[in-house]
């Protein structure tokens, strides 16, 4: 039987309109990662506007710490179900299955150690980056809970990758949306009615993810055949944990890369007082949300590339890659306007009227990364094709340039030029980053135009 027919949800990217498939296959998937960001941002919504300023530059300050850890947890457990994708591509369903099982072993293991890491030294960390004394206590109290109830992000993360990269897109933005909303009840309760401050938002986020784990399993359970595990594939097979790892490692390790060098800007930034740090944490909130169409057309060529490279289908993905960058160029200057011309006006909802520091600050920093948009999709498409097609080297090297960019910033340019030289940070970071990745893009282009030249 054809194993593919029994799973209705999942989508073959090898076949059709290339511009068509990766552009319905990034709606949804902008859907969900916007529903991600606004985890965070509803935490500093809610904690600004009820807590205060204090409250909101306390939670603020741990974005870093946790971008830190949920961005290795992101980029390793996308970075394993690659493997997962180019299987389903070649129509290797038992490697797909046994694909499930490495998952699974490999992102519990990660969620315990990362548990234990985070939980042990994360006031140290705090302390390190130079908190100031009156939110180091409450910045403490929240992301320690966030640190301690990571398995549930892990976990969350690698079911919704498996999913997507059998080409379903659209569950995962279902399951994140009813997470969401979970989570936007469940605060203000927590923090209002319960009175736990600032660590009932960080807890009321971990029963959210837990909830949203237990829905995202039901829905795999039911729905796609294809990623349940028999018998016959609980077995231990090093070179195929290994293809995992290989791609996974780097992956993970390149967003914490770059998660350094937040760190050593946080660090600079709280040198320029509470205002700077509430101001670039309502700001970088709005700019999390902004990149995702960028991100979102990524992650869609990440999956279109693995299907298309384990079915020898190369021709499809440099034509897939050239229409993804007019689509994701076009969205990065319809999103720069945007926040250029709106962007004090979204800020103003995380703290009121008459916080007008915190709203100019914040301003000029939507306004200098706007401009840049353009750059920050190259990067993205270029990163996501190359670790498609199982490279890690060279964008584990950009993640590099990236923490480079950001130290100089933090160290040269916020000494001389306060929270001006902060907002450009991000900027130089995808410039540096963007032209190793678009070199080598080039030369794999050439490589696989030579391979279906040949055939």
């Amino acid at each position: 039987m054809d194993e593919n027919k029994k799973s209705s949800a999942v989508k073959d990217l090898t076949e059709g309109e290339p511009a068509k498939l990766i552009f319905y296959f990034t709606l949804p998937l902008l859907a969900g990662n916007v529903f991600q960001q606004l985890f965070g941002f509803v935490d500093t919504l809610i904690v600004g506007r009820f807590l205060g300023v204090d409250a909101l530059a306390a939670v603020g300050c741990t974005g870093s710490l946790m971008f830190l850890m949920l961005g290795f947890v992101m980029g390793a457990t996308s970075g394993f179900s690659i493997y997962t994708g180019q299987c389903f591509g070649a129509k290797n369903y038992a490697g797909i299955r046994y694909s499930v099982v490495v998952c699974t072993v490999l992102s519990v293991i990660m969620s315990i150690v990362l548990a234990i890491i985070g939980v042990i030294y994360c006031r140290e960390l705090l302390i390190f980056m130079d908190t100031p004394p009156e939110i180091l206590d409450n910045a403490y109290s929240f992301i320690v809970i966030i640190y301690g109830g990571v398995g549930g992000f892990v976990l969350l993360q690698m079911q919704s990758n498996l999913i997507r990269a059998l080409g379903d897109s659209r569950a995962p933005t279902i399951i994140q949306a009813t997470t969401l909303c979970i989570n936007i009840a469940l605060e203000p309760v927590a923090i209002i009615l319960l009175d736990l401050g600032i660590p009932g938002a960080a807890k009321a986020t971990i029963v959210s993810l837990i909830l949203g784990n237990i829905i995202c399993a039901i829905y795999i359970k039911k729905k796609i055949p294809l990623l349940h595990v028999q018998k016959e594939d609980l077995y231990f097979d090093k070179k195929i944990i290994w293809q995992h790892l290989k791609i996974g490692l780097p992956m993970g390790f390149q967003s914490s890369i770059i998660a350094i060098g937040a760190v050593v800007l946080q660090i600079a930034l709280n040198g320029l007082g509470p205002v700077a740090v509430a101001s670039y944490a309502a700001a970088q909130r709005v700019d999390s949300i902004a990149v995702m169409p960028m991100m979102s057309f990524g992650v869609a060529i990440a999956a279109y590339t693995a299907q298309n490279f384990g079915a020898q289908k190369f021709e499809r993905i440099n034509d897939g890659v050239k229409k993804t960058v007019w689509m994701s160029c076009s969205f990065s200057l319809a999103v720069a306007v945007f926040n250029i011309f709106f962007g004090s006006e979204i800020i103003k909802l995380f703290v009121g009227e008459g916080q007008d520091q915190i709203v100019e600050y914040g301003q000029l920093f939507l306004t200098v990364n706007g401009l840049s948009y353009w750059a920050l999709a190259l990067l993205f498409i270029f990163r996501f094709t190359l670790q498609g097609l199982g490279q890690a080297l060279v964008p584990t090297f950009a993640g590099a340039v990236e923490l480079v960019m950001r130290i100089v910033a933090a160290v040269v340019l916020v000494e001389y030029w306060g929270f001006l030289g902060a907002c450009l940070a991000a900027p130089m970071a995808w410039l540096g980053a963007a032209i190793p990745l678009a070199v080598a893009f080039w030369i794999t282009h050439k490589k696989l135009k030579r391979l279906y030249t040949e055939d």
